[in-house]
């Protein structure tokens, strides 16, 4: 039986620390914060709940195999899981709205034809069809066994498999070598690039900079659903912890860790903020790059990539109604922002600084679950708008005026979809990147992507296994990226290198 220390409690950590304890091992976590979870946390008020994190899950799969693997409870046992449906709605710029099904392939083409226009259902579902080319070249080698330090290997990863259409003409491609190019080649309807492009966007993606096989993104959840937890996605989170002390790992909450120990070249344990030494025989981080690079200098090695610079960060509103949710109403409402152009500039840009930056309606999702356990009654209703930013240092989140002003752009959004917004507002609460930064430790608040291949290997993440003997690494910024599926396939990756060696190769 080895002892084990963790850094962090969020999702991939505590993940690896579950699967780790049933192999036998001590587990400790150790984490600055309060509570457990990481970036999927909760704020209650009055009697409303909101989470402050994911709102949905992807591939649920991922969560079933680590109850099935850790304890005799499912996945489903342990928390209130539900398919969404539809799984979202979209309103254009135009003022086109649509509703897509959950997990149907002809009735998202039928509610595209018939808000679109006849053929651009078929022309969508093509599309999704040549992302299943990416998921088939990519779900082993990216989502499934741990990233490898190899030339050859890092080389076939950075080309893009989305099989795009071909040019005509002398001078043929036939991979598009942006998402952007994708939308404007084969989709043809400004609509359906918001559509395409959005889901890249909410992963914090630049759809002009990130490769064609970022499609694989609407295809995962088109394929596999959307699903929510009965009282939020927290529950998950506290469902994770339950396991984990279930199969008795500790956690020391309120404790933070200054540095991983060294010994003969190995990680040794790790020291914690009051003076103390916990030694161990591995070490899990499951932290951001900056504080890796502070905590364990000779684990930035090769094997540690730099992957992109710090990611965008959510702006998030809470919002207090008076009234009833209607029925019918979407789970999820996405509104499309006027002009894409100027807010990935805003977000992405070299101009992405100051409140200046800030001067454009964003594309905003509006989550309105229906579930009497996140409000106080029937008579009122918890609703939460969020919209991907720039980080926290380029915009300084921190100064209120800032907030507020942004705040006020993301309300006049909304009430395209929440009529009568102001007057039914009892109250509400603004989190921004700087909020995200103060509470996960991640710089800028920056919310990682999950990885993807092509652009010459720039979207993949740190390797689980680093230049360190000893410490491996887990959650969003480590491979396979960010993301509440993807983190847990982390804590899968690293507790399967710590288990079996440097061999293993996946679970299945």
């Amino acid at each position: 039986m080895a002892r084990i220390a963790v850094i962090g409690a969020g999702m991939g950590a505590m993940a690896a620390a579950a699967r780790l304890a049933v192999a036998g091992h001590r587990v400790t976590v150790y984490e600055k914060a309060a509570t457990h979870g990481g970036g999927v946390g909760r704020m209650t008020r009055d009697g409303f709940a909101f989470d402050t994190g994911p709102g949905l899950l992807h591939l649920p799969a991922v969560y079933r195999d680590l109850f099935v693997k850790t304890g005799k409870e499912s996945l489903e046992q342990s928390v209130g899981l539900v398919q969404v449906d539809p799984a979202s709605a979209h309103v254009f710029a135009d003022g086109t709205s649509v509703a897509l099904p959950n997990a149907s392939r002809a009735g998202v083409v039928q509610a595209l034809d018939e808000a679109v226009g006849a053929g651009a259902g078929e022309r969508w579902s093509e599309l999704v069809n040549r992302a299943r080319a990416v998921w088939d070249a990519t779900r082993r080698p990216l989502l499934e066994e741990p990233l490898l330090d190899d030339p050859e290997y890092l080389e076939a990863l950075g080309h893009d498999p989305y099989p795009g259409l071909r040019k005509r003409g002398l001078f043929r491609r036939s991979t598009p070598p942006v998402l952007a190019a994708v939308a404007g080649r084969e989709l043809k309807d400004p609509r359906l690039t918001a559509l395409l492009e959005s889901h890249a966007l909410a992963y914090g993606l630049d759809p002009r900079r990130a490769p064609a096989s970022a499609t694989v993104l609407p295809y995962m959840e088109q394929t596999f659903g959307s699903w929510y937890v009965r009282g939020g996605m927290r529950g998950l989170a506290d469902a994770v912890h339950a396991r984990c002390l279930a199969r008795r790992v500790e956690f020391a909450l309120g404790t933070e860790v200054t540095a991983v120990v060294e010994k003969d070249g190995r990680a040794a344990g790790v020291e914690l903020a009051d003076g103390r030494t916990a030694e161990a025989d591995t070490v899990v981080a499951g932290v951001s790059p900056g504080l890796l690079r502070r905590l364990a200098p000779a684990a930035c090695g090769p094997a540690v990539r730099p992957g992109p610079p710090v990611p965008p960060g959510r702006f998030t509103l809470f919002l207090a109604l008076r009234g009833a949710r209607p029925a019918a109403t979407a789970h999820r409402t996405v509104i499309h922002a006027p002009d894409r152009g100027a807010e990935l500039e805003g977000i992405f840009g070299e101009g992405a600084r100051g409140p200046a930056a800030l001067h454009y309606r964003p594309t905003v999702t509006v989550l309105r679950p229906d579930d009497p356990d996140v409000r106080p009654d029937d008579g009122h209703e918890a609703v939460t708008l969020t919209a991907t930013v720039a980080p926290h240092g380029p915009v300084d989140w921190s100064d209120e005026a800032t907030a507020a002003a942004f705040a006020e752009r993301v309300l006049d959004a909304a009430e395209g979809v929440l009529p009568g917004l102001r007057e039914r507002l009892l109250w509400h609460e603004v989190r921004t990147p700087a909020d995200t930064e103060r509470a996960t430790g991640a710089e800028g608040g920056g919310v990682p992507a999950p990885v993807l291949a092509g652009a010459g290997g720039a979207f993949l993440r740190a390797a689980n296994a680093t230049s360190l003997p000893g410490l491996y690494l887990a959650g969003g910024f480590a491979h396979p990226g960010g993301g509440l599926a993807h983190a847990g396939m982390s804590g899968t990756m690293a507790a399967g290198l710590i288990v079996s060696g440097a061999d293993w190769r996946g679970s299945q």
